[in-house]
């Protein structure tokens, strides 16, 4: 995949998680649990697009960029994985401790664990979308121009 597709599909990722996350507030706002069906439908909307889009930015992208050579590059990547690297087992930990069942007689517990975990997921695409990804862009816009100048020069 092409590196600014690639992040404008992890960008993408980031407004959809935004919105699902801000449908399951909206449902643990409320006083008694919603229908199940309709809460597991959010939950797994929620949880797939964040899996896949972990799992692109861990094995891709933050490679990638501790792999530039660039001290500063590499600090940053490093102190993303190092800070909110653990927000995958967290959610999985999350999703896997609450069934419907358990939802329905701890409705409260589920609703103020619910907010702990899209918190961090919240901080975490902001501090991404405000510190990571300009720099993962300024990295891909020069990487092509390098390949634009090699080809340009091979044609010589």
């Amino acid at each position: 995949m092409h590196k600014t597709r690639e992040l404008e599909r992890l960008r993408a990722e980031h407004a959809a998680l935004a919105t699902l996350s801000r449908f399951l507030m909206e449902m643990v706002a409320e006083a008694a649990p919603p229908r199940a069906t309709e809460l597991a439908a959010v939950r797994g909307m929620l949880r797939e697009t964040l899996v896949r889009h972990l799992k692109c930015e861990d094995w891709a992208l933050y490679p990638r960029l501790r792999g530039t050579g660039d001290l500063d590059i590499n600090r940053l990547a490093k102190g993303f994985v190092d800070e909110m690297g653990q927000l995958a087992g967290d959610f999985e930990a999350y999703d896997a401790r609450w069934t419907a069942d358990s939802i329905e007689r701890r409705w409260g517990c589920f609703c103020a664990e619910t907010t702990i975990i899209v918190d961090a997921l919240e901080t975490r695409i902001e501090r991404e979308d405000r510190d990571l990804y300009p720099v993962a862009e300024r990295m891909a816009t020069i990487e092509a121009e390098r390949a634009e100048w090699r080809r340009a020069r091979r044609a010589v």
